[in-house]
């Protein structure tokens, strides 16, 4: 079975704000890598670690035209885009490139069913 392929346009933030647009094949990858410090010298100096948008596409020139129209707009337009998708800022990856913890039920059962539900 092949795995559809996809790209991302993703807006990552500091906490106060500042802001970022880029395009990636690796969205989780990417956006760990900002964490890790190892995106571009703007994004290190300013701490942008927070994805706050993206955008998925199937098309790899789709989504650099979507980065580019975005990358041109005012501050003022990407904000409201943000704004209009994630009110909050939220960080939508909180919690990628943590430890996971794996809870083990007993056989024959399945995961998230509460005990006597089945």
């Amino acid at each position: 079975m092949v795995r559809e392929r996809r790209y991302y346009v993703y807006i990552m933030s500091s906490k106060s704000r500042v802001i970022y647009v880029g395009m990636t094949g690796f969205l989780m990858a990417r956006v760990l890598r900002h964490r890790a410090g190892e995106g571009g010298e703007f994004t290190r100096m300013y701490r942008v670690h927070r994805l706050v948008y993206f955008e998925s596409f199937q098309n790899v020139e789709n989504a650099i035209a979507r980065e580019t129209e975005i990358k041109k707009w005012r501050r003022e337009k990407k904000v409201e885009l943000i704004r209009r998708e994630n009110p909050t800022w939220e960080d939508l990856a909180a919690g990628w490139g943590e430890a996971a913890a794996m809870r083990v039920g007993k056989a024959g059962s399945s995961p998230g069913l509460a005990p006597g539900s089945e």
